[in-house]
Parts: C-alpha cells; structure tokens; sequence
C-alpha cells in the first residue's frame, strides 16, 4: 500500500468537482459508519470526494453472489437485504443492513469473491466507491482495520444467531430476530418499530416455514404484540414480545 503523506491542502486542491456542501453532508454520514472510523474530518472529506450517490429501487441487486468484490457502499437511506442460495435454489437471509452500514465489506476485498448476493428491500440512497481507489490512498490501512472489526462483530452476532437455533424454541427465535432488527433497521413511531420484512423474508431470516410465522404473527397480533402489515411487521413493544413470546408455541 502507498505511504504517501495526506497535503496539508483544502479538498479543493484535490480537484474537487462536488459541491463542498454535499461533501460537508457525505463526511458527516460517513463520520456515523463504523467503516470509517478513527479518521479525521479531512480525510473523510478527501474520501467523500471519490464517492459517487446512487439510488436503487426495491429488488434491484446491488451485487451478486460469486461476483469480484470492487466497491464498497454505504447506506445513506434504506435497506439492503444480503442473501445465499442453498443447494435447493432456495433463498436465504443472512443480514439486513440500513442507514450508516457500509455493504460490501468481506476479508480483503481485492483478493475476494461476494459470497452472498444484495438486494435492496426499500428505496435506497448510498454512496459508492471503487475499492481499489479507497485501498490506493493513505487511509486505506485504517479502512482494513475498520473492516476486520466489522468481520469480528458479525462473527459474535452469527455465533449467537447459532446457539438460539439450536437451543430456542420457534417461537424465542423470530422475536429475538424481530428484536434484533428492529434494533439495526426498524423505524420507530408512535405506535411501535416498523421491520420491513414480509412473512416470508422473516422465515427466510429466522430457518422456520411461512406457515409458522404466520401463525405467530396470528397469535402475537391478538394479543398486542406485533401489528403484522403487508410487507411489515410493527413491533409494539420489543421488551413484551421477549417477555411473553414462548406462550405462543
């Protein structure tokens, strides 16, 4: 990796052709991504510049599995749902990403193939670099620690996904999931946490069957806990719903 020393120049020196507001506003999201963190308010400016805005549209794929690794994206807005496909061809739900998650984000990317594809849930904004120009630049050190912290994070969060399969009942599972997620990209309201996922996505996520998380959703729902939507769930109190979730089985 190139030592070069960071100019003490303004990022218009850079040739910046952004507007310097918009990388005002790009630094300042990327200030709230763990991707980008331990780095100064100009070398996020530097970086904000190389980025690119990109909107996608629900089920349009970002990447695909088995794909090089090339860019690194950052959600400004939305969700993105990261997938495998089994032997069966059927689909399953590994992580769901949302505002200030960087997508994209595996090993050493110049040496790496995506292993899972990402398809975008809701309307979605994010910003987007080539990873190799991140990687060229005096940053790009600090950019791979970040990385290897994020890996280590999902590593603990896969690892307890794990035991609550081989240890929880069906019905602890979905409302640890539903939990989970209504953590990372549920949007709050008067009335509960909205989670995006259909019936069927929530199965996908959860290693359960369409049918019983309807039936769970059945149940919860008469009894005030969730407010299933069509391609929602509304989690009405998070902490309830662990409370009370195994008399549902």
């Amino acid at each position: 990796m190139a030592t070069v020393r960071i100019p003490a120049a303004s990022p218009a020196a850079w040739g910046l052709s952004t507007p310097e507001n918009s990388i005002a506003e790009r630094s300042t999201l990327m200030a709230t991504s763990a991707f980008f963190a331990g780095l100064s308010a100009f070398e996020r400016a530097q970086i904000a510049q190389s980025a690119r805005m990109r909107v996608f549209h629900p089920d349009e794929f970002v990447f695909s599995q088995g794909q090089p690794i090339r860019h690194v994206m950052l959600i400004e807005s939305g969700c993105v749902k990261l997938t495998q496909l089994n032997s069966n061809g059927n689909e399953v739900i590994l992580w769901l990403h949302g505002s200030r998650e960087a997508v994209g984000v595996f090993g050493i990317p110049a040496k790496c193939l995506h292993t899972c594809s990402a398809r975008v849930i809701e309307r979605c904004r994010a910003l987007i670099w080539d990873w190799s120009k991140l990687d060229g630049t005096p940053m790009g050190q600090k950019l791979r620690e970040n990385i290897s912290l994020i890996l280590s994070e999902r590593m603990q969060e896969l690892e307890e996904r794990f035991r609550e399969i081989a240890t929880e009942k069906v019905s602890k599972r979905v409302a640890f999931a539903l939990v989970r997620i209504s953590t990372q990209v549920g949007k709050p309201g008067p009335h509960g946490i909205e989670v995006c996922l259909s019936r069927e996505e929530l199965a996908q996520l959860t290693g359960t069957t369409l049918f019983t998380i309807s039936r769970l959703m059945s149940k919860w729902s008469e009894r005030g806990l969730v407010l299933p939507r069509r391609e929602a769930v509304l989690v009405r109190d998070p902490q309830r719903l662990l409370d009370e979730c195994d008399t549902a089985d």
